[in-house]
């Protein structure tokens, strides 16, 4: 028997009143990604073939924050409980498909568990993820029969006091034949205190159809964790770092403190990497062999070849660095900056939609701007590519071999020659020829006799 298609439901209709936030609460973030987002991604891992997301609050932020072909978005205009969220997501699912409900604000579930759970629920019946936690909270509890099947599950609100010793509690995870699944929701009643459809009323309604429960449980506790608020958003946020460092040091990485290390995005990594702390990995980032990260570096969107240096208090974003350069410290490259081979670039040095050759040397105090430097150029103290007239970005080309002067400011659009020298203190407004000493400055003077200006006594 094939396997029937898989459309997950998400809910992610809840106000999230205890964020004290505008923004709505499945787009806080989680290692730099919404919490929604996270959960999308899962879903897709799982190769869901549609994901209808239940809004309620913020609908429009929602859907312009969030995209994707194969999103459908339905709108919950009244909260009427979890039952009705997906008894209006169930009237676009295929009724030939397995359905599967997740929530937006539980972003640490594993595509992993979440297939045990599908496994667990086959063709024809009902797949529960469970969890067994020491302290259960108000959770719902599971109870079971005498031979260990599942039987019920109750409220912590209706639970007797043997019920609620139970440790093994609902996570809300399930999977079920869509087809069974609308039955089942038409059949239930918002007869309860909170005048609300309780999706779990469907388990009752599923034993006695004489469709059998699956349980399983997640590979982690933690996954099942959800969002009320900006602590528990701490605490989720320091479980996925820590995971996530357990992973890539498992993979050979070396994080001289893991507990001082973020990602929120994607590393992959050579061998013999070494990042130090309070590094923030945003973004695709890509590491060649023997890369060195110092302290306090933020890489955002950045391919790094091999055995390349980057000293403490870098800022990267959409940048390329060649094989065996050295950067830093605090030094900022900016988009479309591409450092070549053997190339350094030193101590607040700016680099900004601009090639730098191979072995160039930019080390000190320096703006680079729309330009190409070639290979073996010797960029001083202080200089600066004035690229931009107020209202146009202009181009500088810097030859190879070329020595540019300590303090010079070449104005763009302008070349200088290869081999070409500029004199310290130098405005260029004019090409400078190839292999040419080429200066601009006032006559110097000195006046004998001058005095300084003294402060009056008041």
């Amino acid at each position: 028997m094939s396997t029937p298609p898989l459309e997950v439901i998400i809910l992610a209709a809840g106000k999230g009143t205890r964020m004290r936030s505008a923004l709505p609460k499945v787009l806080h973030e989680l290692a730099g990604k919404p919490l929604l987002q996270h959960v999308l991604d899962t879903s897709r891992q799982l190769g869901a073939e549609r994901l209808h997301v239940v809004y309620g609050f913020g609908g429009d932020q929602l859907r312009n924050a969030i995209t994707g072909d194969d999103l459908n978005w339905i709108l919950q205009a009244e909260q009427k409980g979890t039952g009705h969220a997906v008894q209006l997501a169930l009237e676009c699912v295929d009724e030939a498909s397995t359905a599967m409900v997740l929530y937006g604000d539980v972003p640490l579930v594993s595509p992993h568990s979440l297939q045990a759970m599908l496994d667990a629920a086959g063709h024809d019946a009902v797949g529960l993820m469970t969890a067994m936690l020491d302290d259960p909270a108000a959770y719902g509890r599971i109870i079971r029969d005498e031979n260990n099947r599942f039987k019920e599950i109750v409220e912590f609100s209706d639970a007797t006091d043997v019920q609620r010793a139970v440790q093994e509690i609902n996570t809300g995870f399930l999977a079920a034949p869509a087809k069974r699944l609308k039955k089942w929701l038409s059949g239930i009643n918002s007869d309860n205190a909170q005048g609300e459809f309780y999706l779990t009323d469907i388990f009752a309604l599923a034993v006695a159809d004489g469709v059998g429960v699956e349980t399983c449980q997640p590979v982690t506790s933690d996954e099942t964790l959800g969002v009320n608020n900006r602590l528990d958003l701490s605490v989720l946020e320091r479980i996925y770092q820590q995971q996530s460092a357990d992973r890539l040091m498992m993979q050979g990485l070396t994080l001289r403190d893991p507990s001082r290390f973020d990602l929120r995005g994607d590393l992959v990594h050579g061998q013999d990497c070494s990042i130090d702390i309070n590094t923030v990995i945003s973004g695709e980032v890509v590491l060649g062999d023997r890369v060195s990260i110092g302290p306090n570096c933020i890489l955002n969107n950045v391919k790094v070849g091999n055995d390349v240096e980057i000293k403490a208090n870098c800022v990267f974003e959409n940048a390329t660095i060649g094989v065996g350069a050295i950067i830093g410290p605090y030094a900022r490259l900016r988009p479309a900056a591409d450092i070549g081979p053997a190339a350094h670039i030193g101590n607040f040095v700016e680099v900004k939609k601009s090639t730098v050759g191979e072995g160039s040397k930019v080390n000190h105090l320096s703006y680079v701007g729309d330009t190409e430097i070639g290979s073996g150029v010797n960029v001083g103290a202080g200089v600066i590519t004035c690229n931009y007239d107020g209202a146009n970005k202009h181009r500088t080309v810097i030859g190879d071999d070329a020595f540019i002067g300590s303090d010079t400011q070449l104005v763009a659009p302008v070349s200088v020659g290869k081999g070409a020298t500029i004199g310290a203190g130098s405005t260029i407004t004019s090409d400078a020829p190839d292999n040419t000493l080429t200066l601009s400055r006032a006559t110097q003077v000195s006046i004998e006799g001058w005095q300084r200006p003294e402060k009056t006594e008041k």
